[in-house]
């Protein structure tokens, strides 16, 4: 068992561990919530920059479509008049490719009233007329209103698919239209840095942050800075679009097999995301854990060291100082007083122990005192198995019948009293509880009862030498026959109710019955008194008969019985039988001096094999009996 000292150094040992762990778990879960947090910050500024960004981008590309626009019309109409000045250059391709350098456009096309290109700076689109594809057919309005100037958005043209910006218009004698085009360059570079792609890329100042842009409808990365996820699925890359719409404070998720945090917001028909791996976002905390352990632990030491060593000077050396004195007065130092004022607590536990040890003292007075004006005689011990005296009151060494010698050495010492109690309960008195005969004494028997409890023992002894004594004369008195000194009918049938307990204990047995021949005879030529000496010789004859064990009664007159029980076989019971049947033939009884007569006696038997009941088995043996009797007349005459 452990010290106080151990015990509470440990504990303080094991609660600083809990609250380290606790506390660390607590703090880790901080971090990471507060990781968190500033990765939503960090998102929600960027989303808020990009979407700044994106608005004032969208202003100047719109200011600059209007601008390319107003240009590319003001182009036709100067070509629209230099053509309409000078028709013969219209069926001259070099000089149209002129005028095309020189007013900066890319393409010159001249349309017939029916809608066909019929001229231009590029044979090759010769024939194409407002039919001829989506794009083109964007100016068949002018066959009907010759008024109208159109200027067409950037699409790819009919002919190569080419990103084109087109106008066209009537000339002012209305006789053919003019259409010019213009490769938007100046659009495209400023449209491809209004892209989110390149939008992300200069928001990316955390490298391990990815950004994506995903579509509402559709799910598909429309936008991201890993280049290989355009294109892609949002479900392919690791989003789940649900997720992004009802989760915008954040959540996590693999994405492209890395466990990663993921903020999202909505910007128009799109989803921008920011993705940054836990790697990444939790990169401080397990540096920021081990600093903090480190520290807590080396708090906690100190603290539980302070404590245990408090608790050590003003607590466990008060309980050692008392336990030490209780150890005194368990080995029957009773002298021995408690004094610890170490504190107010102490002062007054030491006090009660006191009180305590005092009434036990006045109680065993006052029980030596009462139980010497008895006349009963009864002793009561004590000894506890730490402590090597034993206690116990003055009538207990004359109970045992201890001498002085011996009185000193048992008190000195239990386990030599606990040898002598041993060696009494060694001799129990059958049919008693608690009971038993002293060693040593011829007739003297004494009551011992004893309580164990939290290895104190508590005894009582009392002599009840002249209570057994009246109890084993009234048993003889009950189950002896007086004349022959054999059992009774109720002293058998109880010695036989207690065998047949455990039939399986008493091996091979025969219940024999034997009635002395000619008693009357005796009793009338020589006297009653000389009648009793021929029943005392039979009873004699039977009484321990046999080799192993047996028990013998007289049922009354001239009647007895013979039980023979643990044979190991049949053959050596029988070889028993037949010398209690040489004796019946071959005896002779001395009545007095010069009176001899034969001991005779009838004899039946019955084998336990027979029955299993001992009450059958007398009526068995009792019919053989009398049927040997009859014989045996028979013979004599």
């Amino acid at each position: 068992m452990r010290t106080l000292r151990h015990m509470i150094g440990k504990y303080m040992q094991s609660v600083s561990l809990v609250i380290v762990v606790i506390t660390l778990v607590v703090i880790v879960i901080i971090q990471m919530l507060n990781e968190q947090h500033l990765a939503r910050e960090s998102a929600g500024r960027t989303f808020y920059q990009m979407e700044q960004v994106l608005a004032e981008n969208q202003r100047e590309l719109d200011s600059l479509e209007a601008e390319y626009k107003q240009t590319c019309l003001h182009n036709t109409q100067a070509i629209a008049y230099i053509l309409e000045c000078s028709p013969r250059l219209m069926n001259d391709c070099n000089a149209l490719k002129e005028i095309a350098a020189l007013v900066e456009v890319d393409e010159i096309h001249i349309f017939d009233k029916s809608g066909c290109i019929v001229a231009g700076t590029h044979p090759e689109y010769y024939g194409l007329t407002v039919d001829s594809g989506n794009q083109i057919s964007f100016f068949k309005p002018l066959l009907q209103d010759k008024t109208l100037q159109l200027v067409q958005d950037i699409v790819p043209n009919t002919a190569e698919a080419k990103m084109m910006q087109y106008s066209a218009l009537w000339s002012e004698n209305g006789e053919f239209i003019v259409q010019i085009g213009m490769e938007p360059v100046r659009v495209m570079e400023f449209t491809e840095k209004n892209e989110l792609s390149y939008i992300f890329s200069l928001f990316r100042v955390n490298v391990e942050a990815e950004y994506y842009a995903i579509d509402v409808e559709s799910g598909e990365v429309v936008g991201s800075t890993v280049l290989s996820d355009v294109g892609r699925s949002a479900a392919a890359v690791g989003f789940k679009l649900q997720e992004i719409k009802n989760d915008p404070d954040g959540f996590h998720e693999k994405v492209n097999g890395n466990t990663s945090f993921c903020v999202f917001t909505q910007m128009g028909n799109n989803y921008i995301g920011r993705v940054l791996p836990n790697s990444s976002l939790y990169r401080q905390v397990p540096t920021n854990t081990i600093v903090l352990a480190v520290c807590l632990i080396l708090i906690s030491q100190i603290l539980s060291r302070a404590v245990t060593g408090y608790m050590n000077k003003y607590v466990a050396s008060g309980i050692y100082g008392i336990n030490e004195k209780l150890r005194m007065i368990g080995k029957g130092h009773l002298d021995e007083r408690v004094d610890v004022q170490s504190s107010i607590e102490f002062a007054e536990l030491s006090a009660h122990i006191n009180d305590i040890l005092q009434s036990i003292l006045d109680n065993n007075r006052k029980m030596s005192y009462v139980l010497s004006k008895t006349n009963m005689f009864i002793g009561e011990y004590e000894y506890s198995l730490w402590n090597k005296r034993v206690r116990f009151t003055e009538y207990v060494p004359k109970i045992l019948n201890l001498s002085e010698e011996e009185t000193s050495k048992m008190t000195e010492d239990y386990t030599v009293f606990r040898a002598y109690v041993d060696l009494i309960t060694k001799n129990p008195v059958p049919g008693e509880m608690d009971v038993y005969k002293l060693p040593g004494t011829k007739e003297r028997y004494v009551r011992l009862e004893e309580i164990i409890e939290k290895k104190q023992v508590f005894g009582a002894v009392i002599d009840v030498t002249d209570e057994m004594c009246k109890l084993k004369r009234a048993e003889i008195e009950r189950d002896v026959d007086a004349l022959t000194g054999l059992y009774n009918r109720r002293g058998l049938e109880y010695k036989l109710n207690k065998l047949y307990e455990c039939p399986e204990e008493m091996g091979q047995t025969a219940l024999i019955m034997v009635d002395a021949d000619g008693l009357k005879g005796i009793n009338d030529n020589y006297g009653h008194d000389k009648g009793d000496v021929y029943l005392k010789k039979i009873a004699g004859v039977i009484n321990n008969f046999g080799i192993r064990s047996s028990l013998a009664a007289r049922l009354g007159g001239d009647e007895f019985v013979l039980f023979l029980y643990e044979y190991d076989d049949e053959r050596e019971l029988l070889n028993t039988i037949r010398t209690l049947e040489y004796v019946q033939n071959n005896s002779s009884a001395k009545l007095g001096e010069n009176i001899s007569v034969p001991l005779s006696f009838s004899m039946g038997y019955c084998l336990g094999d027979e029955s299993a009941d001992y009450q059958k088995q007398l009526k068995i043996a009792d019919e053989r009996m009398y049927e040997n009797k009859r014989q045996r007349k028979l013979n004599k005459v």
